[in-house]
């Protein structure tokens, strides 16, 4: 989800460079259609996954092992201000919804892409007072910032490290900007210093590198399963 966006589309080729069986949602499958002529493995499925019925999200789930999701608000006042407001939240409920529906049997990991301006309150992350204040008043009147952090929040709490059919990772990167190929780059349990008033950043082929393989190596998701890490460029 998301694979048409800045970094989303980094994660499709990452995967399927990789040789995975990959499915997309799209609005628009020309963005993709490079893709689509170089890769037989790349599905792309056209519409939206809040606009899918139960039943047609739970037969494209059916083969899935993991879902990614790079989904965000558009930039526009439209995007911000518009519905769906939840985005990110109501799409994570409604994948875990279908997963249950299926039974037991079916087991699904997803990986979030947020941001470091949701604090990891499992890892007890406290952030300086002034962006504190900063970040109260962006959850009230930003709802793309208020659908991360409760995006975030419905993996953490609600799903938990105890569910039977889900696992998850939260990444979150820092200021994000575009770099052209992967360079070196950190995963850390917690932000250092905060998220507003510091030098930090992580270029976005970085967070998709980091995402594709949570997919594709065993020992680093077992390593971040039901954490929130950040991604640092060093």
């Amino acid at each position: 989800m998301g694979a048409t966006g800045a970094t989303g589309k980094f994660v499709v080729q990452q995967l399927l460079e990789a040789g995975k069986k990959v499915k997309v949602v799209v609005r628009s499958t020309q963005k993709l259609q490079h893709l689509v002529d170089q890769y037989p493995n790349l599905e792309q499925i056209q519409g939206t996954l809040l606009e899918m019925s139960d039943q047609e999200l739970e037969g494209h789930l059916v083969e899935c092992e993991a879902v990614v999701s790079c989904l965000g608000h558009n930039l526009t006042f439209k995007g911000i201000y518009g519905k769906p407001r939840r985005l990110v939240r109501d799409t994570a409920r409604k994948v875990v919804r279908a997963v249950d529906a299926m039974g037991p049997e079916k087991k699904l990991r997803y990986v979030l892409m947020n941001t470091t301006g949701n604090a990891n309150k499992d890892e007890n992350e406290v952030y300086p007072l002034k962006e504190r204040m900063i970040m109260n008043v962006l959850y009230a009147l930003l709802p793309p910032h208020t659908d991360n952090i409760q995006a975030g929040e419905f993996f953490r709490k609600d799903i938990g490290q105890d569910h039977p059919q889900v696992e998850w990772v939260v990444v979150r990167p820092d200021t994000l900007i575009d770099e052209e190929e992967v360079k070196d780059y950190e995963i850390v349990s917690k932000v250092r210093g905060g998220a507003i008033f510091v030098d930090t950043k992580t270029s976005r082929i970085n967070v998709a590198n980091v995402m594709s393989r949570l997919v594709l190596e065993k020992e680093l998701w077992d390593q971040w399963k039901g954490k929130m890490p950040v991604v640092y460029n060093k």
